[in-house]
């Protein structure tokens, strides 16, 4: 799958989706401190899904009303941030194509899956 990293995300996320075969773009490798409607925009061009830690993109989704290719969005706390890489591959590998065009929400133990497509 592909994937377009926020530079918010973790960059052990982008390690592990890369090992496990995944096409991952980070924007703190290519173009840092971009501004977030043209990161979505640079998603939605490329059929990449969104990965960040950035709550400003559920209020573009939503809010806004902002088309994307899917967006990922990790809130876990820094007690529980090691597992945060296993369990994004993990979700990768069950939800696979299915995350695409939607907004998901992954919390340790817990993934939520909101519908936005227009």
């Amino acid at each position: 799958m592909r994937f377009l990293a926020d530079e918010s995300c973790d960059f052990g996320v982008v390690r592990a989706l890369r090992a496990a075969g995944h096409d991952v773009v980070a924007l703190a490798e290519i173009s840092p401190r971009v501004d977030d409607e043209i990161v979505i925009d640079h998603a939605l061009h490329e059929e990449r899904i969104l990965i960040t830690e950035d709550k400003d993109f559920g209020q573009l989704v939503y809010a806004h009303r902002r088309p994307s290719g899917g967006v990922l969005f990790i809130r876990f706390p820094a007690r529980v941030r090691r597992s945060l890489p296993r369990t994004v591959v993990e979700l990768v590998k069950r939800r696979g194509e299915r995350l695409v065009g939607d907004f998901v929400v992954v919390q340790p133990g817990r993934t939520r899956v909101g519908r936005h497509r227009l």
